[in-house]
């Protein structure tokens, strides 16, 4: 397998590219709109044709370059149940899904918002916001729900073994990547704290609104594809971008 880690330096949100070079066939996970040529380029150099899109969610922070991939190269949008409604495939708890030479099963970790989906691939974990490296994202906005959100991590993506690999949507420090057993120890929103007190301590983190979020949300609703006047939008918010989680 081909991988890499790709980075956005204005929303903090990596991509994922997965490639199976025998087959020259590519997936990308939370790809992002103004990455699209990055993202095209780096797949033709390496001889790879994209098959599936994958979003963790609908994102509130940057734009999705799904709708746009699916129109450059025919690939599948993959999404949650509850999220956008223009994906191609909506995965829910514990299907599989067979994306070119991958097989995922998916897990539904809602709670920062109420589409979350994480995609298990042997020994990683695409998390999305749901669980970050020391940290996990908030849950004040798209139906977000702190216990949710507790019970998610907790019950669900600390039920994988120690030593899965955990890759999140986004880092803030410059880290790249971590694992179950580190976050169990570590992670100070969970380790050592109830259901209760994490429940507190979300519901007062007293972060502003994202920047981007008006604009964001109802685009990747339609995978991406906004309107011309919220693409200025856009351009506009994203130059000074704010936390999301």
């Amino acid at each position: 397998m081909l991988f890499r880690q790709l980075f956005d330096t204005t929303s903090s949100t990596y991509t994922y590219l997965l490639g199976d070079e025998e087959r020259g066939t590519a997936l990308l996970i939370d790809p992002v709109a103004e990455r699209v040529e990055r993202d095209l380029t780096l797949m033709r150099e390496l001889g790879l044709s994209l098959t599936h899109v994958l979003d963790t969610h609908v994102h509130a922070d940057h734009v999705t370059a799904s709708g746009l991939l699916r129109a450059r190269t025919g690939a599948r949008v993959v999404g949650g149940a509850a999220g956008a409604p223009c994906a191609d495939i909506h995965v829910k708890h514990g299907d599989t899904l067979r994306a070119g030479a991958f097989t995922f099963q998916v897990l539904a970790t809602p709670g920062h918002t109420d589409d979350s989906v994480s995609y298990l691939l042997g020994d990683r974990v695409f998390t999305g916001d749901a669980l970050l490296i020391r940290g996990n994202g908030r849950t004040d906005f798209q139906n977000g729900n702190a216990g949710t959100l507790y019970d998610s991590i907790t019950r669900v993506l600390f039920a994988l073994p120690d030593e899965t690999l955990v890759y999140p949507a986004h880092d803030y420090k410059g880290l790249t990547v971590t694992t179950i057993g580190e976050e169990k120890r570590h992670n100070p929103r969970v380790a050592g704290r109830s259901r209760e007190g994490f429940i507190q301590l979300m519901n007062n983190l007293g972060l502003p609104k994202p920047k981007l979020m008006d604009v964001a949300v109802p685009a990747n609703r339609a995978c991406g594809l906004a309107s011309p006047d919220n693409a200025q939008d856009r351009h506009q918010a994203s130059a000074t971008p704010g936390q999301v989680c």
